[in-house]
């Protein structure tokens, strides 16, 4: 069973931040997300799109926000528990939870934080007939190790930054990588778009527009898809079909845990945002509140608070003094030590 001060449900850019905010405060963290990586959205939507509303950074790729997110929490070595949706509940004796993931991994916390963005992501799956017959033998939603494909012959469908950025990536890795998209037009970024027609000439990747993958053809295991271009249907081989179709917002399990919902949000208590469970707060897209803006700075607002709240809980009467880290520095829960440079004082003699 894996124990924590702070579980964090959902490794979205709020819930990394949090990470940080609670190691300022000795408070360790463990993540679960439905996601084979942490970013939530920013990750697997649109990580090459510019996000221009984060303080500090007038512009910043939602990529790029992920990877400096963890680079900020890792010296508070939180743990991932990822390609899990957390599933159930219990309330010991205590006072703690246990959570228990569709997988059956068992953590075990004093405090809950749900930053669950607009829930648990499950993957848009096109309405081609028996596709789950191919489901993990041939067809996946999500790459997560892409030398699972090496040397292999991919199709991909989609339009979206992560059917161009695969697309891109497994052009060096897969024996042939075909891009299968409903429009000529595409809806990722414009220097993704670029690389694939730069990599079609090159004849790195067959593109197929605007045309549908409309069959799939193997026995035990895929061996090949129907594509249909202009009326025109065309089997092509095939060791891997991916749709990234993009995924579909869900609050899921987390809904049935006895916490007050409001329009598939769940409400909370500006002054922490503590739900009506004590010891559980939400954080985040996921949570409702009147005057709530679904930002990732408000977030980063709301998991300050929250941490402050659940230092509290956990250490009854003991006062905590908030010094900035301009001040105090930070010590990381690895042994590192970051503080700004101290000012030579010389004597005057």
């Amino acid at each position: 069973m894996i124990k924590t001060d702070i579980l964090i449900i959902g490794a979205g850019p709020t819930g990394l931040f949090t990470v940080f905010e609670a190691g300022l405060l000795k408070l360790k963290c463990h993540l679960i997300d439905a996601l084979p990586q942490p970013g939530g959205q920013c990750s697997e939507l649109y990580p090459k799109k510019p996000i221009y509303d984060i303080p500090g950074f007038p512009e910043v790729l939602a990529g790029d926000l992920t990877s400096n997110l963890l680079e900020q929490g890792k010296q508070f070595q939180p743990g991932f528990t990822l390609g899990e949706r957390a599933e159930t509940i219990e309330k010991t004796e205590d006072g703690s939870f246990i959570v228990t993931t569709n997988k059956g991994t068992q953590h075990h916390a004093p405090i809950i934080a749900i930053a669950g963005g607009l829930g648990s992501f499950e993957p848009r799956k096109p309405k081609l007939e028996g596709i789950e017959k191919y489901e993990d033998k041939g067809v996946a939603y999500f790459i997560k190790d892409p030398e699972v494909y090496r040397n292999k012959k991919v199709v991909i469908a989609g339009g979206g930054d992560s059917a161009l950025d695969w697309s891109i990536f497994l052009a060096d890795v897969a024996s042939e990588v075909t891009l299968v998209h409903r429009r000529n037009e595409f809806r990722g970024a414009l220097d993704s778009v670029e690389k694939v027609q730069e990599l079609k000439l090159l004849n790195k990747i067959n593109l197929i527009t605007p045309a549908e993958i409309t069959d799939l053809h193997g026995d035990d295991y895929l061996q090949g898809v129907s594509v249909t271009k202009d009326g025109h249907t065309e089997i092509i081989e095939a060791d891997e079909f991916i749709p990234l179709f993009g995924l579909s917002p869900k609050l899921g399990p987390i809904g049935d845990w006895g916490l007050e919902i409001e329009k598939n949000a769940i409400k909370v208590n500006t002054f922490d945002y503590s739900t009506n469970i004590p010891g559980i707060y939400a954080i985040g897209d996921v949570n409702t509140y009147e005057g709530k803006l679904k930002l990732i700075l408000c977030g980063f607002h709301e998991a300050t608070l929250m941490c402050q709240s659940a230092y509290k809980r956990l250490n009854p009467g003991k006062k905590f003094v908030l010094k900035y880290t301009t001040v105090s520095g930070i010590d990381g829960f690895d042994g590192s030590r970051k503080e700004s440079p101290k000012a030579v004082v010389k004597a005057i003699v």
